[in-house]
């Protein structure tokens, strides 16, 4: 039998949704494509249901791009609470120690963080979606297994205490791209000899996507603009799936060298960086794709619309 063809509308673009506390990242995605009546959607990236904040949901052509923000640096605003370990190094886990913090001061706690930074090595929670031998390690936790995993190289760009009400304190992470901020909130409570889990967790940064420049937008702002049919304004809350790329350079293609990176074929495009990834547009300005610098200077395809 052939593939069904999906069914809905043709709206292209990226919906910065703040996901609410609770519901799952796969959840709120789905009700996003059904808010929009979209045919193709897809996130970049999962927060836990107890975090909120940025979960970017890519509609139609913007799912091809999503792999990018998945690359992406994160930023986090998270509430760490001293002395408690848990199962899941998370509220929602049982607890496993329970002790006093006591002779810890703000010296001593940013004394810690400061041995974050830079490149770690993170060894993965059992309480993840980490695939051991095709099984997700969350699922074999529940289970009540403990399997052997393997560290991660991860890099922490800046971790910076915001406040400080013992026994709990509130960070700002800022983080490459398979960071577990879990993981590192359990390492710091160990660090300073207390244990810790994370109590609160809110994503405010993906990629060039941050809190500061605005607020995000709420899953039930979309859920009343679904309600009143107004596509319309639904879709005017879209950003063009190029705003996810915009650190890298702009290659403007004359109508020729457009026709040929869409048969897949390498192109001489003068003026054009020496290196790297570029966003690619037609003459008419329209976004095209991504291509890539080869070492003789022409531009390759490489994810085109």
């Amino acid at each position: 039998m052939g593939r069904r063809r999906s069914t809905g509308r043709d709206v292209t673009g990226i919906l910065l949704l703040d996901k609410p506390l609770g519901l799952s990242s796969n959840d709120a995605l789905q009700r996003v494509k059904r808010f929009y009546r979209a045919a193709k959607a897809g996130h970049t990236g999962s927060l836990d249901p107890l975090a909120t904040g940025l979960l970017p949901c890519c509609l139609g052509d913007a799912t091809k791009f999503s792999a990018y923000l998945l690359d992406a640096d994160k930023r986090y605003r998270v509430r760490v609470r001293l002395g408690v370990t848990t199962t899941t190094a998370d509220a929602e886990g049982e607890i496993v120690a329970d002790v006093p913090v006591v002779g810890i001061d703000e010296a001593r706690v940013r004394e810690v963080l400061l041995g974050f930074l830079g490149t770690i090595s993170q060894l993965p929670p059992m309480h993840s979606a980490v695939k051991h031998q095709g099984q997700r390690l969350y699922k074999l936790a529940r289970q009540g297994l403990e399997v052997e995993r393997t560290p991660r190289e991860i890099q922490i760009f800046a971790l910076d205490l915001l406040s400080m009400d013992l026994p709990e304190i509130e960070l700002d992470v800022h983080c490459s791209k398979g960071t577990y901020v879990r993981t590192l909130a359990e390492d710091i409570g160990r660090m300073l000899g207390c244990g810790a889990h994370v109590s609160g967790l809110r994503r405010t940064a993906v990629g060039p996507y941050a809190e500061t420049a605005g607020p995000f937008v709420g899953l039930d702002q979309v859920e009343a603009m679904a309600g009143e049919d107004d596509m319309a304004g639904l879709d005017a809350l879209l950003l063009p799936l190029d705003s996810a790329l915009g650190h890298w350079p702009a290659v403007r293609l004359s109508a020729d060298a457009a026709f040929y990176l869409r048969q897949g074929q390498a192109v001489l495009i003068p003026q054009a960086p020496t290196d790297g990834l570029v966003r690619l547009y037609d003459p008419s300005q329209i976004f095209v794709g991504v291509g890539s610098i080869l070492d003789d200077g022409r531009v390759q395809p490489k994810r085109l619309i």
